[in-house]
């Protein structure tokens, strides 16, 4: 027994332990009996209690000795010093009976079933010790149909017992609201949508209500498979910058299914369709097993690995010798883990002896980067996800969460629909809008007007926390006179947003609490991307909206490790931990640590490495994981480039359309197969651990880059993500005390001091810069739109869907395809209407770079004018169209705002069921 009792101290079966405030009586056993020591049906740790079976019933009791009552434990909050009695004579025979009453409309092979894991109403049947079942089954609904109409979601509801668990899941996870409860007493039964299959219905193919189900009445394709895993591994999603945790369940080298973790801080038992189900492209038939060498007809010819190594070292070596390192440069990926990356730009940079490595952040998100660094001293996000909990305003500027980053997206949804208000800044009507208390449909490429205009409106409004500037900021009185001498008239124009709308939006925000704004590449891919980041910082340090709980400026990374591929210097002009390659003190330090001569002439970006490819001044690339024909900007131009090289490397899983241009093939291995850490769009390093091994022929990246290292004469350690780890946190400052080991199941949010101690919320004393810094900029009009908006005289925007992850290379090889196997175009009903167009009619769209034919949707998620389309299928090769602009400051690509024209080519049928994005298909 224990002594010295606290007030917050209650009993279990006689025995005394502390519970914490606010805990349920089933939170209190669980923690101390472990849980399953109270069985349960309609509970589920994910969920909130509910209280529907009475399965987990309990007798309680103020005293010892005194009266008893019987309770749900899952809802019944605890006090000191009750007394709970878990296994009485009482509540032991009512759940039996609940459980006997349960089976009668049940598949009794329950009690059979020699396969175990696959229902839990069998382990609840064995704890309360039923071997058969007393009452006759008379009525029952054993005879209801399966629906197998969905790529990957199935259901069996004669297997259902009213739960609710489904339900639940789809409402308090998703957010989705496609699952409920239809009908009374005996005549209930779930329903999707309004009683349609899967495939018809809203579903969004997340597997939450999949893993909720206790009985498998409803479930996946893979979930029947994975009772026979021998071993489940914990990994992280290779898809978008979530930094989804994964349990793989694996038997011998097949990945049999995939569930979320309920202890992942950063996803709590959730994923989307992609995370749970868009794997089996690890052992699709198309992979690449061997290294391939282009010959002198053009056709590729198996090779050995060494004979690979052989042919890049001599191509390497000669062209370094007649040309200089200069004429050699490196794309790196963010789909690659920090370790990878880390030893790409090593290999360019202290081998090649030049600074021109990239990485796909420089097409997304340089501005970020950039522009926080500028206002803040860091490009990175100031919270935590764990925030969203916190905020009592949340601003959604140019991203679409729940289809981009579906998982924050859902976080997101949860919130605002609890009574968090929303801002949605955004050319079209995302999913989120219709939750949004306020829409800024703004024209696209006048993110920096509008942003303007809500920044006067907070100064006009004395809303403006004068204290925290005076404090912590600089350059404020800049700033205050740009925004007065703004004509805000003009600038409504400009935007298209009523100045009303935007005064309200900016008051709310300006006079939340807590205000926390979320932006993606709506921000980022623009002229003015860079100078939208930092006046987005400026309204968040205006309203002292930084380093505290629940608000914040934070990016939403596209892809699974953006932030760490820049972290580990993937990019021309900074080096592994942001040091500047220009700075003399820089170049000894990393001279001094490397032992060779640090490059000092200026590296190109991505697109200066194109054209100087073009030029004939870049003569050998190596990419590592990009496809950049068909996901850069003017597909025409990067298709010169790559046919002006003299020597391409590539690395890849797959014969992409940049592979095909290519000398030397290396066969890698995807996510699932290879061990080191992503950094997740909040700063959080995790563990990424090799699930099955490397498919036969091919290797982890980082083995390939170490082994070829060592080609190269390179004292390189064959390849460890703890080796490679160790000697990343050397060099770069944030990564100080992170190890393998400490890292957990969890990870650590950098930065990340000696001894493990990470970092939650950036600069909550001073900024990383000092101070943090104002900026005013005018809003400029597109070089785009003014060269050629009078031949073109539609805006063209691109985005992504929900369904497919960048150029679709992964996601195209899996069942995600038989639910959108095509780009789509969506247009408005009054241009449909005035071109002949309708939903289903094949279309011409054309631009001053090329044109694509597409399937048009005619929507009102759009407005008039505008036009919008995804780039993830090669057949429409969408990025034929778009063009060479790009951010003045980081030359990221404008693929935001592109001149272009649409024409009818032919009428057609849309298809049963379209989707390329929130809003219906208008016919």
């Amino acid at each position: 027994m224990v002594k010295d009792l606290s007030t917050l101290t209650a009993f279990i079966d006689g025995d005394a332990y502390t519970f914490n405030e606010g805990d349920t009586l089933l939170n209190f056993i669980d923690r101390h009996r472990g849980r399953g020591h109270v069985p349960t049906l309609c509970d589920a740790p994910q969920l909130d209690p509910y209280g529907a079976c009475r399965v987990c019933s309990v007798e309680v009791a103020l005293q010892a000795d005194g009266p008893r009552r019987v309770v749900a434990s899952c809802h019944t909050p605890l006090t000191a010093g009750m007394h709970v009695f878990t296994e009485s004579q009482k509540v032991r025979k009512l759940r039996k009976n609940i459980v006997e009453l349960v089976l009668t409309d049940h598949p009794l092979d329950c009690l059979t079933c020699e396969v175990s894991g696959n229902c839990e109403l069998q382990t609840v049947a064995a704890k309360v010790g039923i071997r058969k079942v007393r009452y006759p089954a008379g009525a029952n609904h054993l005879d209801r149909k399966k629906d197998l109409s969905h790529a990957y979601m199935t259901s069996e509801l004669s297997k259902c017992i009213n739960c609710a668990r489904c339900v639940r899941a789809c409402d308090e996870i998703q957010g989705q609201h496609v699952l409920s409860m239809h009908g009374r007493g005996f005549n209930a039964k779930i329903i999707k949508g309004l009683d349609q299959s899967f495939a018809d219905s809203e579903c969004v193919s997340c597997g939450a209500c999949s893993q909720a189900c206790p009985t498998s009445a409803i479930s996946d394709v893979f979930f029947s498979k994975s009772i026979e895993a021998t071993k489940k591994t914990r990994t992280i999603c290779t898809y978008c910058g979530v930094g989804c945790n994964l349990n793989v369940a694996t038997k011998g080298d097949q990945v049999l299914s995939i569930q979320a973790p309920v202890d992942a801080e950063v996803n709590h038992a959730h994923t989307c369709l992609k995370g749970r189900f868009a794997f089996k492209f690890y052992n699709h038939k198309d992979r690449l097993r061997t290294p391939l060498i282009k010959q002198p007809d053009g056709q590729f010819k198996e090779a050995t690995w060494q004979e690979a190594y052989d042919h890049i070292f001599t191509n390497l070596t000669r062209i370094k010798a007649n040309h200089g390192g200069q004429s050699v440069a490196g794309i790196s990926s963010a789909r690659c883990t920090n370790e990878e990356n880390y030893l790409m730009q090593k290999f360019i940079r202290n081998v090649m002896g030049t600074n021109n490595i990239d990485c796909c952040a420089r097409v997304c998100h340089s501005p970020t980067a950039w522009g926080m660094q500028k206002s803040f001293g860091t490009g990175a996000a100031t919270n935590s996800y764990e925030d969203i909990e916190h905020t009592r305003c949340v601003l959604v500027i140019g991203a679409n969460p729940t289809e981009g980053h579906p998982v924050t997206g859902a976080r997101l949804k949860q919130h605002i629909m609890k009574g968090t208000p929303l801002i949605v800044i955004d050319p079209r009507k995302i999913e989120l809008v219709p939750y949004a208390k306020h829409h800024l449909q703004l024209r696209p490429g006048t993110n920096v007007a509008l942003l303007n205009m809500f920044a006067r409106c907070i100064l006009d409004a004395g809303l403006v926390k004068t204290d925290f500037i005076k404090k912590r900021c600089e350059n404020w009185e800049e700033f205050e006179a740009g925004l007065r001498a703004l004509d805000l008239a003009e600038l409504e124009k400009i935007t298209g947003v009523s100045i009303d709308l935007v005064r309200a939006a900016a008051i709310e925000y300006a006079s939340a609490e807590a205000a926390m704004s979320f932006h993606g590449l709506g921000v980022t891919e623009h002229q003015q991307g860079a100078k939208t980041v930092m006046l987005i910082s400026n309204l968040a340090m205006m309203t002292g909206n930084i380093g505290r709980p629940g608000v914040g400026v934070n990016p939403l990374r596209g892809q699974n490790n953006v932030q760490g591929a820049a972290d580990m210097g993937c990019q021309p002009h900074q080096g592994a931990g942001y040091y500047e390659m220009a700075d003399p003190q820089v170049q000894q330090r990393y001279a001094d640590f490397y032992g060779v001569p640090t490059p000092t002439e200026p590296g190109w970006k991505i697109p200066q490495m194109f054209d100087a490819a073009i030029e004939g001044k870049l003569k050998a690339l190596w990419l590592m994981g990009e496809d950049v024909v068909q996901t850069d900007p003017d597909a025409h131009h990067v298709r010169h480039a790559m046919e002006s090289l003299e020597f391409l490397v590539v690395q890849e899983i797959f014969m992409t359309e940049t592979a095909k241009y290519a000398d030397v093939i290396l066969p890698a291995s995807s996510f699932l197969e290879k061990s080191g850490t992503f950094t997740n769009a909040e700063r959080r390093v995790q563990r990424v651990n090799a699930t099955v091994k490397p498919l036969p022929g091919t290797k982890p990246d980082g083995q390939i880059l170490c082994e070829v290292l060592q080609r190269f004469g390179v004292a390189q350690p064959d390849y460890t993500p703890d080796g490679v780890l160790a000697e990343v946190a050397q060099i770069v400052p944030f990564f100080k005390g992170i190890t393998w080991e400490n890292l957990g199941e969890n990870g650590l949010q950098w930065p990340v001091k000696e001894g493990g101690v990470d970092t939650q919320i950036m600069h909550q004393e001073q900024f990383t810069r000092g101070k943090g810094h104002f900026h005013f900029f005018s809003w400029k009009e597109s070089t785009e739109l003014e060269t050629h908006r009078g031949e073109f005289p539609f805006i063209l925007t691109t985005g992504r869907i929900l369904e497919h992850y960048n150029c679709g290379t992964m996601t195209r090889r899996t069942g995600n395809s038989e639910i959108v196997g095509q780009d789509f175009l969506s247009l408005n009903p009054a241009d449909a209407q005035r071109k002949g167009i309708r939903s289903g009619d094949i279309v011409r769209l054309f631009s001053a770079r090329g044109e694509v034919e597409l399937e048009a949707r005619v929507t009102d998620e759009v407005k008039p004018g505008i036009l919008y389309t995804t780039f993830h299928f090669p057949d429409a090769m969408v990025n034929n169209v778009t063009g060479q602009g790009c951010d003045g400051d980081t030359m990221c690509p404008e693929y935001k705002v592109v001149a272009a024209d649409v024409e009818l080519v032919r009428a057609g049928k849309p298809k049963k069921k379209q989707k390329d994005g929130f809003a219906p298909a208008l016919v």
